[in-house]
């Protein structure tokens, strides 16, 4: 396919941009925008993929539009018995540990059933949690969390340093077609 000026235009049109701003974002002069739009330049690659990556950046999923926000926390201090109630009530497999406001681990059913015995509905959460689950800004690309969530279950999503939503690998899943 070839990229033409006119189709640039279109784009830009459609994306609510100036060509003023369109520069000012893809770091060239409004002037070249107004040149490759009305074919009059023929521009470097480099300002074509910085021109085109600025116009679709807006099409890009953010892990805001995915994440289940309600996030359910546990206590290091939690019963395994309370901690799988609220996951089995809730359908969920996994719940960040928390200590005030930080994360200090991840409990899963993966680790409850690895750790299970007679007592292990008395066991706390503290014993048997794994490190915490990535956290990343809710403005982060779906791109960019893909691969965290091929190594972990889940990745917590957090608005100035508030967690707000989780994506796991099932909430990726939905976001197909």
């Amino acid at each position: 396919m070839v990229i033409t000026g006119i189709m640039l235009k279109r784009l830009r049109i459609k994306a609510k941009l100036t060509q003023r701003k369109l520069a000012e974002l893809a770091g060239v002069s409004q002037a070249h925008v107004a040149k490759i739009e009305l074919g009059k330049v023929d521009p470097r690659l480099s300002t074509i993929n910085r021109i085109l990556e600025v116009l679709t950046e807006g099409k890009k999923r953010k892990c805001k539009d995915v994440m289940v926000e309600g996030v359910l926390f546990a206590k290091p201090n939690d019963s395994i018995l309370r901690v799988s109630d609220v996951m089995m009530r809730h359908a969920i497999s996994q719940m960040p540990v928390l200590v005030g406001n930080r994360v200090v681990g991840t409990i899963m059913e993966e680790s409850i059933i690895r750790n299970l015995s007679s007592n292990i509905a008395n066991e706390k959460v503290k014993n048997i949690m794994g490190p915490p689950l990535p956290m990343v800004s809710e403005e982060t690309s779906i791109d960019v969390i893909r691969p965290l969530l091929e190594r972990h279950q889940g990745v917590l999503v957090a608005r100035d340093g508030e967690i707000v939503g989780i994506i796991t690998r099932s909430d990726l899943l939905k976001t197909i077609g």
